[in-house]
């Protein structure tokens, strides 16, 4: 069973100072981190995914700046594999498919900012493609919203996101769960 870690998006943009910081980021990357130390470990695969905002005025996630780095905390080594993206789904325009049926991926295992757009939306892909997946829930966070005129807390975001994609797109758990 090839278990394949695929890191969604923990970039700087997403923590405090950052151009749009997420509720619990700092706790997210921190259990990311000993996620991604497991894997590294027993060593399995890792694909980093990054976010690239490239149109004119993207305010946030743009290659070159601090915010558009990937976190220390779970930044890539030489030899592990960075998939850049403009989407939200890691799968729409990147070799990810392709790279995670190379490595004849039995599961695929998903960590990231934000729960609530594009870890959801990379979860789904990768389920309609036919992928098991697994959701790290508490190496995920997401932001404040708003619709309606009804604010929803980044905390409660999240719960409601876990909670719909183990409604039937993959198994979620917590990285204590997961680790060896």
């Amino acid at each position: 069973m090839t278990r394949i870690l695929v890191i969604v998006d923990i970039q700087r943009d997403y923590f405090p100072g950052g151009a749009y910081p997420l509720v619990g980021a700092d706790a997210a990357a921190e259990r990311a981190a000993v996620l991604l130390a497991d894997q590294r470990a027993a060593g399995a695969p890792v694909i980093h995914v990054r976010h690239e905002s490239r149109e004119p005025g993207a305010g946030m996630l743009v290659p070159g700046t601090p915010g558009g780095e990937i976190d220390s905390r779970v930044a890539p080594l030489a030899g592990e594999t960075v998939v850049p993206k403009a989407h939200p789904n890691a799968f729409l325009e990147t070799p990810l498919n392709d790279l995670l049926r190379g490595a004849a991926a039995s599961e695929v295992l998903v960590i990231g900012m934000q729960s609530s757009m594009c870890v959801d939306a990379t979860v789904r892909a990768a389920s309609d493609l036919g992928f098991a997946v697994t959701v790290a829930a508490d190496a995920c966070a997401a932001p404040d919203l708003a619709f309606g005129g009804t604010r929803i807390g980044g905390g409660d975001v999240h719960a409601a996101f876990m909670a719909a994609l183990a409604a039937g797109y993959a198994k979620v758990a917590l990285v204590d769960d997961l680790v060896a």
